[in-house]
């Protein structure tokens, strides 16, 4: 019975101790992806979301079998038209007429926070679609490893979760 309650407290050490930890460190090598709404108002930010929701399937279809960073990169590279086009067309479906940029080299990244994980800011090898004049909330994610690009692939929300917490969860 020591022993149990000795590796119970083990454990939960562990799981507080990794609990603390307020920044995560992406990868030097992970490629991002962001898409800068023209402003806060509801239309542009719903013009964003739909933007961001049509690329990621079209990165998905772009990098599902890509095996290395340096195919992510000459695959981006070599689409970059495509990905033009994706983002014109919706764009057109739209109606919206303010214009956008796209640039794919490194691109300043502020800090986030997303389910209490700190992702700092800093310059970052991605793909950046500015719509209008990019003065709205933007939307990131890793584009390879293709972290979010399992979104586009899932239908249902993904959850990730920590061994240590599952063990807790389920015995005490």
């Amino acid at each position: 019975m020591k022993k149990l309650i000795l590796v119970i407290f083990i454990i939960v050490c562990f799981y507080v101790c990794l609990g603390h930890v307020s920044s995560l460190v992406i990868p030097e090598d992970a490629l991002r992806i962001r898409v800068i709404a023209n402003s806060n108002d509801e239309y542009d930010q719903g013009v964003k979301s739909i933007v961001k929701e049509n690329i990621q399937y079209k990165m998905y279809d772009l990098l599902k079998d890509t095996k290395g960073i340096d195919e992510a990169r000459k695959i981006i590279h070599n689409n970059l038209n495509n990905i033009d086009s994706e983002v014109e067309n919706t764009l057109q479906l739209l109606n919206y007429n303010l214009g956008y940029d796209i640039n794919y080299g490194l691109n300043y990244f502020p800090s986030k926070e997303y389910k209490g994980v700190i992702y700092n800011e800093g310059y970052y090898e991605s793909l950046v679609i500015t719509l209008g004049e990019g003065k709205g909330d933007n939307w990131w994610c890793v584009l390879f490893p293709p972290l979010c690009l399992i979104e586009a692939e899932a239908s249902d929300d993904v959850e990730y979760t920590s061994f240590v917490k599952e063990l807790l969860e389920k015995y005490l």
